[in-house]
């Protein structure tokens, strides 16, 4: 993916998160931990909804796919982040780094997207539930599931194309964790503007259309709620999509805060911050979002329990 002949800087080497040994241990202990409960969590909702039947609908369709997302572009930093913080080596091969950025920068901006669907999906759920199997058919499920998949990997790919084409020679200290588009740019020594411009343009789509079409839905959804004459029956539907606009709440919020700023106006301790949340926390927590405050869920993972138990006893 990347020449030498284009590039004096072989390999690139991250600053990492502290100098302080003690503090790397404690680190990499939090981080493995954290690790574990994200393949847990994301492994096992997708488990649950292929295993159970009562699940076969397109909200969980929809965050089987979440799932494998999460896991995905967790498991893209946070082994070589772990490698780091155990052994105190932060080389990453120029090629290597720039397959991570690929990879990551593809699985976040399908989770962009795919999170508009969800909202899709929950309009029509709550606005429209009587024409709902009808409307959100397999087929209208699987465009809404392919549609962010392409975008993600297409625009991934226009990125590191015209990252590819810069050339380093400041330096190949990467102030960061992981080789994530800023710090990246600030190592270039010739002209990165074009290149800011488009990775600007292109993260000001992604979150501008994505926040319009759930912004949209949820508008749609709140005037339906309000129509509803019974408390129970506005809690019920509240209850439906209040997972979903927390996992949006805090995923969009720390993406807008790193991405949405000029390269001048990056901060290597508030922006790494922001990194760990997006790249290890939030898919962790998101399993937990929509198992927790999911009945339908915990229903599902006890006749799976119970199923694997009776078998067990028959054998």
């Amino acid at each position: 993916m990347g020449s030498k002949n284009k590039t004096n800087v072989p390999d690139f080497i991250f600053m990492g998160l502290t100098d302080s040994e003690k503090i790397q241990r404690v680190l990499f202990m939090l981080f493995l931990l954290i690790y574990l409960i994200t393949l847990l969590g994301n492994a096992g909702m997708i488990l649950i909804i292929r295993l159970d039947l009562h699940l076969r609908t397109g909200m969980y369709f929809f965050l089987s796919h979440l799932s494998f997302l999460d896991l995905s572009y967790s498991t893209v930093i946070t082994p070589k982040t772990l490698e780091s913080l155990l052994t105190s080596n932060k080389c990453i091969s120029y090629t290597g780094c720039f397959t991570q950025m690929y990879f990551f920068v593809s699985l976040a901006v399908t989770e962009f997207f795919l999170l508009s669907s969800m909202a899709y999906d929950r309009y029509v759920a709550i606005c429209n539930p009587l024409h709902y199997p009808v409307v959100m058919s397999r087929k209208l499920c699987h465009a809404l599931i392919t549609g962010p998949y392409v975008i993600g990997f297409s625009e991934s790919l226009v990125n590191v194309l015209y990252m590819n084409s810069l050339h380093f020679c400041k330096s190949n200290v990467i102030s960061h964790f992981f080789c994530d588009l800023t710090p990246l740019l600030a190592l270039s020594c010739t002209d990165t503007h074009d290149t800011e411009t488009m990775i600007f343009t292109f993260s000001s789509l992604n979150i501008v259309v994505s926040l319009i079409t759930i912004s949209v839905s949820y508008g749609s959804i709140l005037s339906t709620i309000l129509k509803i004459n019974s408390t129970s029956g506005k809690r019920k539907a509240f209850s439906t999509c209040a997972s979903h606009i927390l996992g949006v709440t805090i995923f969009y919020s720390t993406m807008i805060f790193t991405y949405l700023k000029p390269k001048k106006s990056y901060s290597l301790g508030k922006d790494q911050v922001a990194s760990v949340f997006y790249t290890m926390v939030i898919p962790m927590l998101n399993p937990l979002i929509y198992s927790l405050r999911n009945k339908e869920v915990k229903d599902a993972f006890t006749r799976v329990t119970q199923k694997r138990e009776g078998s067990r006893q028959l054998k």
